[in-house]
């Protein structure tokens, strides 16, 4: 099937009792021992949850799916699989809630890690060790939307006996199909685009393989209990039957307006893969079948000035997160706080699906 239809079909099994096209929100946290559907506690398994899991695992290509009330639950749950003594390398523009979770957190318990450039193939190669067991990219990345080759990346992890994980959330699975390249495990946060509406939490995990250590992370998922509401979950699959028709909004006006801004005279940079001046165009035109509707730019006079611009927007919400209908706008170094890697200049921007015309205009007027 063609993505629009597993969007749709994926998942969606009709109620038996009442013939319901929709299905329904379980939201019982216990159920009768020795029913046909084997399941116990919704904290361990429940149907809503099963049939999300299913849609996302169809969606992204995959062998199984793990669902977590967030992205960042997600994460945790991949990372938590792996071992004290053992090494991971990370992109170095990964999200900072990542970055934070593996240096301030997991280092305390034995895991180590380095750091590196992933779109530097030689970086990547030397900083390979014998404990190495997972190399972490982030593709787009977050806020300055490095681009890594993930076929590339995944030969070097194979080569040393690791796996390779993606975070695929600024592309989802309908632009950058990761486990296609390569990828063993791939990580979103639904709470983007795949829920859409600025409306639930989410995460999820997605691996070519139902093995070891997809088990573990079941494990992780469970035993953490980081799991989503059967409401969420039905939000959730709400959103993922209009996503592929949704993308492609996103991304016709994330590539008009970031064409805008590359001209603009108080702009310095654009970051945005499918502008032919971004260092990643080439790669990101070989992974991805298009660009997406994030970007972030740089704005003459420094952070003052980048704060300034986000508070004249009116169309452009000033708020966290991405990935809604409606776009939004942040001065994103503040928000990261003192660990911040990100240039005090920048601005990230979600490009929603208002009529372009309107928010290239409420940019321009906030650029004045």
């Amino acid at each position: 099937m063609k993505i629009e239809t597993i969007a749709i079909q994926a998942g969606r099994n009709q109620d038996p009792a009442t013939g319901a096209v929709m299905p329904p929100i379980h939201l019982s946290s216990t159920f009768i021992r020795g029913n046909d559907g084997d399941y116990v506690y919704s904290r361990i398994d429940n149907p809503t949850r099963h049939a999300l899991e299913v849609t996302l695992a169809q969606l992204e290509g995959g062998a199984g799916a793990i669902t977590f009330g967030s992205g960042m639950a997600a994460v945790a749950g991949v990372f938590q699989a792996l071992s004290a003594g053992d090494h991971v390398i990370l992109a170095d523009d990964t999200y900072f809630g990542v970055r934070e979770l593996v240096t301030k957190q997991l280092s305390r318990w034995g895991l180590e890690y380095t750091m590196v450039d992933m779109t530097d193939l030689p970086a990547v190669k030397a900083a390979i060790r014998p404990t190495t067991r997972l190399l972490w990219a982030e593709t787009p990345s977050n806020p300055m939307l490095k681009i890594t080759d993930i076929a590339a990346i995944a030969d070097i992890a194979h080569e040393s006996g690791a796996r390779l994980g993606v975070d695929g959330t600024w592309a989802t699975p309908l632009l950058q199909p990761a486990l296609e390249y390569g990828a063993d495990v791939v990580v979103h946060s639904t709470t983007k685009y795949l829920g859409g509406h600025s409306d639930l939490t989410g995460g999820v995990i997605v691996t070519n393989e139902q093995d070891s250590f997809f088990e573990e992370m079941r494990f992780n998922q469970g035993i953490g209990g980081g799991v989503p509401s059967g409401f969420d979950c039905w939000l959730l699959l709400r959103g993922i039957r209009t996503l592929p028709y949704r993308m492609r909004g996103h991304c016709a006006n994330g590539m008009k307006l970031a064409q805008f801004l590359e001209d603009h005279p108080a702009i310095h940079t654009v970051h945005y893969p499918g502008l032919e001046s971004h260092p990643g165009h080439d790669v990101a035109k070989k992974q991805m079948k298009d660009f997406g509707g994030m970007l972030s730019v740089q704005v003459n006079g420094g952070g003052e000035a980048a704060d300034k611009v986000a508070g004249r927007t009116k169309i452009f919400a000033r708020a966290t997160s991405l990935g809604g209908v409606e776009s939004l706008i942040e001065h994103r170094a503040p928000v990261e706080g003192d660990t911040t890697q990100t240039p005090i200049d920048l601005l990230r921007v979600s490009v929603g699906l208002e009529h372009i015309d309107d928010l290239i205009e409420d940019f321009a007027q906030a650029l004045a």
